[in-house]
């Protein structure tokens, strides 16, 4: 597993969503209060950027047609988006974000 500095924690804009590249992973990341989410940044539904959606509570609508979807899980919460997101764990150390990433092993 790869393990990425993301930002600080101070960094991150409370509420809305910043899109990062880890190892060419589009990813969104979102600070909620002190907790920090980070999911996959397309759309499962129509490919458009989570990271630029609205923010409710722990979920995030799709800006492009309003798909929900769930910040732990990755799961929509609301059509037109049928299918999850990945979701990525994150963890807050000494106030820098650190993002994990499965790497594939060579064979």
């Amino acid at each position: 597993m790869q393990r990425v500095r993301i930002a600080s924690l101070t960094d991150l804009p409370e509420g809305r969503g910043l899109r990062v590249d880890v190892a060419g992973t589009p990813i969104a990341v979102f600070r909620v209060g002190d907790e920090v989410f980070a999911i996959g940044d397309r759309c499962s539904h129509a490919e458009a950027s989570l990271a630029e959606g609205e923010l409710f509570d722990a979920e995030v609508e799709c800006p492009r047609h309003g798909a929900a979807f769930d910040l732990c899980t990755g799961e929509p919460g609301s059509l037109p988006a049928t299918q999850p997101v990945p979701v990525y764990p994150v963890e807050v150390v000494d106030g820098e974000v650190v993002l994990f990433l499965e790497t594939e092993v060579a064979s």
